[in-house]
């Protein structure tokens, strides 16, 4: 049996114990199941409104077409079964781009969807807390855990001690497990299609290997000495692990309450003994106590980093390997003070 390796932060950073971003009340999800069915036994025949620019038609109406419907928990898992399923089977993100996965509240019309799915695709690793009651309104329905496989990155030092951090899939290396979780899922549910999901999954594979070599290289541009990436959530320590990257946080995990003036203060104290020329903050959350910290410090604020979800179409995350490159573009230029 593997044992997980330990990530060492900086500064323990005392939280709530494992706490929601959002509170879920059973009651509530009840009364959202019930709003469901009511609905599911009293629509029309006319065809939905897609609600996810990221994921195609709803699930609904392509289950109509003979094609499997693939539902996963966030875009970026979206983005990655999407290349794996081609134009063979139809997938869509229950949550849309831009939204905050960790404590994110099932709708009426996510419920919707699940009812329709063939398989529900899933993070695991304590990412999706909110996922299990909505689980449990479609029990024959499977659900799959894409992180299985991975070996855990631990954190270390607050109240997570000894938890997994969640965010496996912003290490390429990861991300190869998760393609083939997928690939088995959909070969699984859709035997008939099975030969074009390994094709597509060893293509799709390839791309992710050329990405992680030209990350590597972009990054051993920067002196071992001066590789710090400092973000508002704890979500690089995978990526930290591949590239040799120092990873300073103001949060291990995304919670309801972040940014306390005891962990900005510490991570002021780390920008300013290491002389860290540049800070960053993931696009789903507050940047406030990171401007603090630049403020502080006069490092620069560099911009955002995209790690628990895709940016619209237009944006420059899109998909899955635009977020590691433009990931690592914005680090690089930062560091570099461009």
């Amino acid at each position: 049996m593997r044992k997980n390796r330990q990530i060492t932060l900086n500064f323990p950073l005392p939280l709530p114990e494992s706490p929601p971003r959002k509170k879920h009340h059973l009651l509530g999800f009840g009364l959202l199941l019930a709003v469901c069915l009511s609905a599911c036994n009293t629509q029309t025949t006319q065809p939905q409104t897609n609600q996810n620019p990221a994921s195609g038609p709803t699930a609904g109406d392509l289950r109509n077409k003979d094609k499997k419907v693939i539902l996963t928990t966030f875009t970026v898992l979206a983005d990655m079964a999407q290349n794996v399923a081609g134009d063979k089977a139809t997938v869509e993100s229950i949550t849309k781009p831009g939204a905050e996965i960790h404590g994110y509240e099932v709708t009426p019309s996510d419920l919707k969807r699940g009812q329709s799915a063939n398989v529900i695709l899933e993070n695991g690793l304590n990412l999706e807390r909110w996922a299990t009651r909505f689980y449990n309104s479609f029990p024959k329905v499977p659900h799959i855990t894409l992180s299985e496989g991975v070996q855990p990155v631990n954190i270390a030092g607050d109240a997570y001690q000894g938890k997994p951090n969640p965010h496996a899939w912003m290490s390429p290396k990861n991300a190869l497990i998760y393609v083939d979780n997928i690939r088995k899922a959909l070969g699984n549910i859709d035997p008939a299609n099975a030969a074009t999901y390994d094709a597509n999954a060893a293509k799709y594979s390839e791309q992710i290997r050329a990405i992680d070599e030209k990350l590597k290289q972009a990054i051993s541009a920067i002196p071992p000495d001066k590789r710090y990436i400092v973000s508002c959530e704890g979500a690089f320590s995978y990526l930290a692990n591949d590239y040799g990257l120092k990873e300073v946080y103001i949060w291990p995990v995304n919670a309801e309450q972040q940014s306390t003036p005891k962990q900005v203060e510490r991570v002021i104290n780390t920008v300013k003994e290491n002389q860290i020329p540049a800070v960053f903050c993931e696009s789903t959350v507050s940047n406030e106590g990171q401007l603090q910290v630049a403020k502080e410090t006069g490092a620069k604020f560099a911009g955002v980093f995209y790690v628990d979800s895709l940016s619209p179409a237009e944006g420059p995350a899109s998909t899955y390997l635009k977020l590691l490159e433009y990931n690592v573009n914005t680090l690089i230029k930062g560091l570099q003070g461009k």
